[in-house]
Protein backbone atom coordinates (compact mmCIF):
# COMPACT_ATOMS: atom_id res chain seq x y z
CA UNK A 1 0.00 0.00 0.00
CA UNK A 2 1.32 3.58 -1.05
CA UNK A 3 1.97 6.37 1.54
CA UNK A 4 -0.78 8.18 -0.09
CA UNK A 5 -3.44 5.58 0.21
CA UNK A 6 -2.54 4.80 3.84
CA UNK A 7 -2.78 8.21 4.84
CA UNK A 8 -6.35 8.76 2.67
CA UNK A 9 -7.25 5.45 5.05
CA UNK A 10 -6.14 7.14 8.41
CA UNK A 11 -7.91 10.42 7.47
CA UNK A 12 -10.98 8.46 6.25
CA UNK A 13 -11.09 6.59 9.96
CA UNK A 14 -10.48 9.67 11.38
CA UNK A 15 -13.29 11.47 10.09
CA UNK A 16 -15.38 8.13 10.90
CA UNK A 17 -14.43 7.86 14.23
CA UNK A 18 -14.84 12.24 15.00
CA UNK A 19 -18.24 12.25 13.22
CA UNK A 20 -19.84 9.15 15.19
CA UNK A 21 -17.87 9.29 18.77
CA UNK A 22 -16.78 12.67 19.03
CA UNK A 23 -19.28 15.10 17.67
CA UNK A 24 -21.98 13.90 18.06
CA UNK A 25 -21.52 14.69 22.21
CA UNK A 26 -19.90 18.17 21.66
CA UNK A 27 -23.51 19.64 22.77
CA UNK A 28 -23.35 23.42 22.06
CA UNK A 29 -25.58 26.35 22.71
CA UNK A 30 -26.40 29.14 19.82
CA UNK A 31 -28.05 32.41 20.89
CA UNK A 32 -29.62 34.92 19.09
CA UNK A 33 -31.21 38.06 19.57
CA UNK A 34 -34.42 39.36 18.08
CA UNK A 35 -36.46 42.13 18.00
CA UNK A 36 -39.79 41.32 18.60
CA UNK A 37 -42.11 42.59 21.70
CA UNK A 38 -43.46 45.88 22.18
CA UNK A 39 -42.28 49.08 23.10
CA UNK A 40 -40.50 49.19 26.72
CA UNK A 41 -41.49 45.52 27.18
CA UNK A 42 -38.78 43.52 29.29
CA UNK A 43 -36.66 40.82 27.72
CA UNK A 44 -37.83 37.48 27.05
CA UNK A 45 -35.58 34.00 27.07
CA UNK A 46 -36.32 31.48 25.01
CA UNK A 47 -34.89 28.38 24.86
CA UNK A 48 -35.75 25.70 21.97
CA UNK A 49 -34.90 22.27 22.76
CA UNK A 50 -35.35 19.53 19.37
CA UNK A 51 -35.11 16.91 18.13
CA UNK A 52 -33.64 14.92 21.21
CA UNK A 53 -33.68 11.72 19.67
CA UNK A 54 -33.49 10.02 23.31
CA UNK A 55 -32.27 6.84 24.07
CA UNK A 56 -32.26 5.47 27.43
CA UNK A 57 -28.71 5.07 27.75
CA UNK A 58 -27.96 8.91 26.81
CA UNK A 59 -26.83 9.67 30.31
CA UNK A 60 -24.17 12.88 28.64
CA UNK A 61 -27.46 14.30 27.03
CA UNK A 62 -29.78 13.80 29.80
CA UNK A 63 -27.49 15.65 32.12
CA UNK A 64 -26.30 18.58 29.64
CA UNK A 65 -30.62 18.56 29.21
CA UNK A 66 -31.01 18.85 32.98
CA UNK A 67 -28.35 21.80 33.26
CA UNK A 68 -30.29 24.16 30.73
CA UNK A 69 -32.41 25.42 33.47
CA UNK A 70 -29.24 27.25 35.21
CA UNK A 71 -29.61 29.26 31.95
CA UNK A 72 -33.35 30.67 33.63
CA UNK A 73 -35.01 30.71 30.52
CA UNK A 74 -38.10 32.43 31.00
CA UNK A 75 -40.39 29.90 27.92
CA UNK A 76 -39.06 26.55 27.11
CA UNK A 77 -40.53 25.41 23.27
CA UNK A 78 -39.97 21.96 22.43
CA UNK A 79 -39.95 21.21 18.70
CA UNK A 80 -40.42 17.29 18.76
CA UNK A 81 -38.94 14.34 18.11
CA UNK A 82 -37.79 14.23 21.74
CA UNK A 83 -38.33 9.98 21.43
CA UNK A 84 -35.12 7.96 20.43
CA UNK A 85 -36.26 4.64 21.72
CA UNK A 86 -39.39 3.01 22.66
CA UNK A 87 -38.04 2.80 26.29
CA UNK A 88 -37.28 6.69 26.34
CA UNK A 89 -40.15 7.91 27.83
CA UNK A 90 -39.04 8.09 31.81
CA UNK A 91 -35.55 9.38 31.04
CA UNK A 92 -37.16 12.03 28.83
CA UNK A 93 -39.23 13.30 31.26
CA UNK A 94 -36.82 12.61 34.00
CA UNK A 95 -34.60 14.85 31.02
CA UNK A 96 -36.93 17.77 31.37
CA UNK A 97 -38.57 17.85 34.91
CA UNK A 98 -36.56 20.33 35.92
CA UNK A 99 -38.14 23.12 33.85
CA UNK A 100 -41.41 22.00 35.47
CA UNK A 101 -39.96 22.15 38.92
CA UNK A 102 -38.61 25.95 38.30
CA UNK A 103 -41.95 27.01 37.27
CA UNK A 104 -40.88 27.74 33.92
CA UNK A 105 -43.73 27.73 31.11
CA UNK A 106 -43.15 25.32 28.03
CA UNK A 107 -44.31 23.92 25.60
CA UNK A 108 -44.34 21.53 22.46
CA UNK A 109 -45.33 19.64 19.36
CA UNK A 110 -44.64 16.01 18.25
CA UNK A 111 -42.61 15.12 15.88
CA UNK A 112 -42.81 11.69 13.57
CA UNK A 113 -40.63 9.63 16.18
CA UNK A 114 -42.80 10.62 19.12
CA UNK A 115 -45.29 8.59 17.00
CA UNK A 116 -42.66 5.43 15.45
CA UNK A 117 -39.77 3.94 16.79
CA UNK A 118 -36.56 4.41 15.19
CA UNK A 119 -35.59 1.41 12.50
CA UNK A 120 -32.41 0.54 10.37
CA UNK A 121 -32.64 2.82 7.04
CA UNK A 122 -30.17 2.82 4.37
CA UNK A 123 -28.48 6.46 5.09
CA UNK A 124 -27.89 7.36 1.31
CA UNK A 125 -32.21 7.48 1.45
CA UNK A 126 -31.83 10.66 3.80
CA UNK A 127 -29.92 12.48 1.16
CA UNK A 128 -32.10 11.60 -1.77
CA UNK A 129 -35.67 12.76 -0.58
CA UNK A 130 -38.04 13.33 2.50
CA UNK A 131 -39.18 10.11 4.07
CA UNK A 132 -42.55 11.27 4.44
CA UNK A 133 -45.24 9.20 5.97
CA UNK A 134 -44.81 5.88 7.40
CA UNK A 135 -45.97 2.85 6.12
CA UNK A 136 -45.98 1.29 9.66
CA UNK A 137 -48.37 1.64 12.51
CA UNK A 138 -47.39 3.95 15.23
CA UNK A 139 -45.35 2.33 17.60
CA UNK A 140 -44.77 4.25 20.52
CA UNK A 141 -47.26 5.75 22.88
CA UNK A 142 -47.48 8.99 21.91
CA UNK A 143 -50.88 9.48 24.32
CA UNK A 144 -48.91 8.24 27.40
CA UNK A 145 -46.26 11.30 26.11
CA UNK A 146 -48.60 13.68 25.64
CA UNK A 147 -50.08 12.50 29.04
CA UNK A 148 -46.43 12.80 31.14
CA UNK A 149 -45.35 16.39 29.49
CA UNK A 150 -48.77 17.93 30.66
CA UNK A 151 -48.87 16.32 33.77
CA UNK A 152 -45.59 18.24 34.08
CA UNK A 153 -47.31 21.41 33.15
CA UNK A 154 -46.35 21.75 29.49
CA UNK A 155 -48.74 23.13 26.84
CA UNK A 156 -49.46 20.93 23.94
CA UNK A 157 -49.26 23.09 20.96
CA UNK A 158 -50.24 20.16 18.42
CA UNK A 159 -53.19 21.99 15.72
CA UNK A 160 -53.67 24.46 18.91
CA UNK A 161 -52.84 27.61 20.55
CA UNK A 162 -52.56 29.33 24.00
CA UNK A 163 -52.34 32.55 25.40
CA UNK A 164 -49.91 33.13 27.98
CA UNK A 165 -47.91 36.25 29.75
CA UNK A 166 -44.37 36.22 31.18
CA UNK A 167 -42.66 39.49 32.59
CA UNK A 168 -45.92 41.83 31.59
CA UNK A 169 -45.64 40.84 27.91
CA UNK A 170 -48.19 38.84 26.37
CA UNK A 171 -47.33 36.19 24.22
CA UNK A 172 -49.50 33.97 21.69
CA UNK A 173 -48.16 30.44 21.14
CA UNK A 174 -49.70 28.43 18.50
CA UNK A 175 -49.02 25.37 16.45
CA UNK A 176 -49.16 22.41 14.20
CA UNK A 177 -48.74 18.63 14.43
CA UNK A 178 -46.19 17.14 12.26
CA UNK A 179 -46.56 18.33 8.63
CA UNK A 180 -43.66 15.28 7.95
CA UNK A 181 -46.28 12.69 8.30
CA UNK A 182 -49.08 15.04 7.09
CA UNK A 183 -50.78 15.32 11.15
CA UNK A 184 -50.59 19.09 10.62
CA UNK A 185 -54.31 20.50 10.73
CA UNK A 186 -53.94 24.46 9.99
CA UNK A 187 -57.82 24.71 10.24
CA UNK A 188 -57.89 23.12 13.49
CA UNK A 189 -55.09 25.28 14.87
CA UNK A 190 -56.73 28.70 13.32
CA UNK A 191 -60.01 27.69 15.40
CA UNK A 192 -58.01 27.64 18.34
CA UNK A 193 -56.41 30.90 17.66
CA UNK A 194 -60.04 32.60 17.03
CA UNK A 195 -61.05 30.90 20.40
CA UNK A 196 -58.38 33.20 21.81
CA UNK A 197 -60.17 36.58 20.70
CA UNK A 198 -61.08 38.80 23.42
CA UNK A 199 -59.10 37.28 25.95
CA UNK A 200 -56.31 39.87 26.40
CA UNK A 201 -55.57 41.34 29.43
CA UNK A 202 -53.61 44.10 28.17
CA UNK A 203 -53.84 47.08 25.35
CA UNK A 204 -51.02 45.83 23.11
CA UNK A 205 -51.34 43.15 21.07
CA UNK A 206 -49.09 39.91 21.97
CA UNK A 207 -46.56 38.56 20.61
CA UNK A 208 -47.12 35.64 18.36
CA UNK A 209 -44.58 32.56 18.02
CA UNK A 210 -45.62 29.76 15.59
CA UNK A 211 -44.34 26.23 16.41
CA UNK A 212 -43.76 23.05 14.12
CA UNK A 213 -41.64 20.32 13.88
CA UNK A 214 -40.61 19.80 10.52
CA UNK A 215 -40.27 23.51 8.62
CA UNK A 216 -42.41 22.28 5.54
CA UNK A 217 -43.10 25.50 3.36
CA UNK A 218 -46.75 24.86 3.43
CA UNK A 219 -46.67 24.91 7.26
CA UNK A 220 -44.23 27.66 7.65
CA UNK A 221 -46.98 29.59 5.70
CA UNK A 222 -49.95 28.93 7.69
CA UNK A 223 -48.34 29.79 10.60
CA UNK A 224 -46.86 33.39 9.09
CA UNK A 225 -50.66 33.77 7.42
CA UNK A 226 -51.90 33.28 11.27
CA UNK A 227 -49.41 35.91 12.30
CA UNK A 228 -46.42 34.61 13.86
CA UNK A 229 -43.44 37.13 14.04
CA UNK A 230 -41.10 34.09 15.35
CA UNK A 231 -41.39 30.76 13.99
CA UNK A 232 -39.35 27.60 15.97
CA UNK A 233 -39.23 24.72 14.21
CA UNK A 234 -36.30 21.16 13.94
CA UNK A 235 -36.42 18.27 11.73
CA UNK A 236 -33.32 18.85 10.05
CA UNK A 237 -30.86 18.36 12.12
CA UNK A 238 -29.17 20.54 10.47
CA UNK A 239 -28.23 18.13 7.41
CA UNK A 240 -26.72 16.19 10.21
CA UNK A 241 -24.01 16.09 7.73
CA UNK A 242 -22.42 19.77 6.11
CA UNK A 243 -19.95 20.08 3.93
CA UNK A 244 -17.34 22.99 5.09
CA UNK A 245 -17.69 25.96 2.77
CA UNK A 246 -21.07 24.27 1.42
CA UNK A 247 -23.24 23.64 4.02
CA UNK A 248 -25.76 21.47 4.74
CA UNK A 249 -27.19 18.89 1.61
CA UNK A 250 -30.37 18.23 2.48
CA UNK A 251 -33.46 19.71 4.83
CA UNK A 252 -34.66 16.28 4.97
CA UNK A 253 -37.96 18.71 3.39
CA UNK A 254 -38.74 21.01 0.86
CA UNK A 255 -37.33 23.91 3.08
CA UNK A 256 -34.62 25.08 1.19
CA UNK A 257 -30.82 23.21 2.49
CA UNK A 258 -29.25 26.14 3.19
CA UNK A 259 -32.12 27.15 5.61
CA UNK A 260 -31.13 23.91 7.40
CA UNK A 261 -30.30 25.32 10.22
CA UNK A 262 -30.15 28.60 11.89
CA UNK A 263 -31.54 31.67 11.84
CA UNK A 264 -33.41 33.26 9.07
CA UNK A 265 -36.25 35.46 8.28
CA UNK A 266 -39.49 32.96 6.40
CA UNK A 267 -41.54 35.63 4.40
CA UNK A 268 -44.00 35.98 1.31
CA UNK A 269 -45.51 39.29 -0.58
CA UNK A 270 -47.48 40.54 2.73
CA UNK A 271 -46.38 38.85 5.99
CA UNK A 272 -42.48 38.31 7.55
CA UNK A 273 -41.37 35.83 11.04
CA UNK A 274 -38.26 35.14 12.12
CA UNK A 275 -37.28 31.09 11.08
CA UNK A 276 -35.55 29.40 13.70
CA UNK A 277 -34.50 26.32 12.64
CA UNK A 278 -32.31 24.27 14.78
CA UNK A 279 -30.16 21.34 14.54
CA UNK A 280 -31.19 19.50 17.41
CA UNK A 281 -29.68 17.64 19.77
CA UNK A 282 -29.20 14.04 18.47
CA UNK A 283 -29.90 11.78 15.61
CA UNK A 284 -31.72 7.76 15.19
CA UNK A 285 -29.44 5.32 17.11
CA UNK A 286 -29.15 3.81 13.83
CA UNK A 287 -27.05 6.67 12.39
CA UNK A 288 -25.61 8.58 15.34
CA UNK A 289 -23.64 10.96 12.88
CA UNK A 290 -23.05 14.52 13.09
CA UNK A 291 -19.89 16.26 11.03
CA UNK A 292 -19.32 19.73 10.95
CA UNK A 293 -23.17 20.11 12.78
CA UNK A 294 -22.83 20.20 16.68
CA UNK A 295 -25.87 19.05 18.25
CA UNK A 296 -27.44 21.95 19.95
CA UNK A 297 -30.43 24.04 21.96
CA UNK A 298 -31.02 27.82 21.09
CA UNK A 299 -31.01 30.33 23.85
CA UNK A 300 -32.99 33.34 21.83
CA UNK A 301 -33.52 36.77 23.73
CA UNK A 302 -36.55 38.27 22.73
CA UNK A 303 -36.20 42.36 23.00
CA UNK A 304 -38.69 45.52 22.64
CA UNK A 305 -39.10 46.86 19.30
CA UNK A 306 -37.17 50.18 19.06
CA UNK A 307 -37.47 52.93 17.04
Amino acid sequence: MSRSARILGATALGVVGWATLVEPRLFALRRHTLPVLPAGATPLRVLQLSDLHLAPWQHRKIAWVRRLVELRPDLVVLTGDLMGHRFARGPLLHALRPFSEAGIATAFVHGSNDYYGPIPKNPLKYLLEPSRRSTRKPDLDNAELTRGLTELGFVDLNNAARRIELRGTELELFGLGDPHIRYDRPEAMREAIAGLAGTSETEDSPTRIGVVHAPYQAALNALLDSGAELILAGHTHGGQVRVPGIGALTANCDLPPRLARGLDVWYDAEHAAFLNVSAGLGASIYSPIRFACRPEASLITLEAVTG
